[in-house]
């Protein structure tokens, strides 16, 4: 089921539980998606990867501003941002733990055949298409610099 398919059954529920932090998170997801379809050269349908995509920018610039806030003081803020970015993470995939991603960046790491620092630049391509949408992207650079600097 689409993106915008989910999004309109969930803003309903949070309006009769008047759950304003999950009523706010999904205006702003479905804002989102309507500038990406009024985007000039757009077709109007974004595709499973494309929403994986954008709903992990949106809980990216969430958790950056959490911590903005949380450095400035404002735990109150800090707690709103936070709890968006909860909201999002019911949207997105299960992600992988960090047993789990070591284990594939190990894989894709002998698939590859990549043995040394100097190979980094490789097997962050072929890891991050692969394990797009199951883990963040620092901590598959993390994973993928932790194997190939054994120290």
């Amino acid at each position: 089921m689409s993106l915008k398919a989910q999004i309109m059954p969930a803003m309903k529920e949070a309006m009769k539980a008047k759950d304003k932090v999950t009523l706010e998170t999904l205006r702003a997801i479905k804002a989102e998606l309507l500038k990406v379809d009024t985007a000039s050269g757009s077709s109007g349908e974004m595709s499973e990867a494309e929403e994986i995509k954008l709903l992990q920018k949106m809980q990216k610039q969430r958790k950056d501003a959490a911590t903005i806030y949380i450095e400035q003081g404002r735990k109150d803020l800090a707690e709103d941002e936070l709890a968006q970015t909860e909201v999002l993470a019911k949207f997105l995939p299960q992600q992988m733990t960090e047993v789990e991603l070591k284990s594939a960046v190990a894989l894709i790491l002998e698939r590859v055949g990549a043995t040394e620092p100097s190979d980094m630049g490789k097997a962050m391509g072929m890891a991050s298409k692969e394990l797009a949408g199951k883990a963040e992207g620092r901590a598959i650079a993390d994973a993928v610099k932790a194997l190939l600097n054994p120290s």
